[in-house]
């Protein structure tokens, strides 16, 4: 006979705390769980379940829900998911914890708090990286200069190759000019294969250092950046 409110078989067993206190209350629920489990089952399917526990235990649940009341049950139910349980073993014993299931706020905030210690992390680490590169803030305007001239050289061989390309592609569009489709003359020729290629190598070549002199520039305006910042938390850190 099943006495009230004891579960078994994947029902919950619930407990209220202000209830009078049975400390044989885990163990028995436990046992009766097991020996329940293996009475209701077929003959064939006994034999194989006893095979089966020659290698593993029943595993039986224990946790406390929102309102304080003690559950027992060999399954969680999935509103029951977000509650920390015990695993007992088939003596009613706690051999280990599992946390439950996180909420999605839960899950947001352990997102943003792995995010902050990652940016913490990286910050100490580039302080030691500026401490230990730099004596004072002479040696890092030093290599900012240094790193700025070279930019600067870039920039200039940039601007007079494209100079040079922009000269080349004037001769070769006024050449153009008096064949088809250029030239708006009926009776002009086609245009030759070889300086329609070159005319198109041309104008591809002047895009491309056009975008590699646009893409130095911003690299040079984010390295003043990078430096100044630098100085500046160089300063903190040593306190000037």
């Amino acid at each position: 006979m099943q006495s009230p409110g004891h579960g078994i078989s994947g029902q919950a067993v619930a407990h209220s705390r202000s209830a009078r206190p049975v400390l044989a209350a885990p163990l028995l629920l436990a046992g009766l769980l097991v020996l329940l489990s293996a009475v209701a089952m077929p003959a064939g399917a006994a034999k194989k379940k006893a095979s089966t526990n020659n290698t593993s235990s029943a595993k039986v649940y224990r946790w406390v829900d929102a309102e304080g009341t003690v559950h027992y049950s060999d399954q969680i139910p999935p509103e029951q998911a977000p509650a920390d349980r015990q695993v007992l073993n088939q003596y009613g014993v706690p051999i280990r914890s599992e946390q439950g299931a996180m909420s999605q706020a839960e899950l947001d905030a352990q997102k943003r708090a792995a995010a902050e210690r990652e940016a913490a992390r990286a910050a100490a680490e580039r302080d030691s990286v500026l401490l230990s590169t730099y004596l004072s803030v002479d040696e890092i305007e030093e290599l900012r200069n240094r790193r700025m001239e070279l930019m600067q050289g870039q920039i200039s061989l940039t601007e007079n190759y494209l100079l040079s390309l922009n000269e080349r592609r004037e001769k070769l569009q006024k050449e153009a000019s008096a064949f088809k489709p250029y030239s708006q003359d009926p009776e002009a020729e086609p245009i030759d294969a070889a300086l329609a290629q070159e005319l198109s190598d041309t104008l591809d070549s002047i895009a491309l250092y056009e975008k590699t002199l646009l893409d130095t520039r911003i690299r040079q305006q984010r390295l003043v950046g990078e430096f100044d910042a630098a100085i500046a938390r160089f300063k903190e850190l040593k306190g000037l």
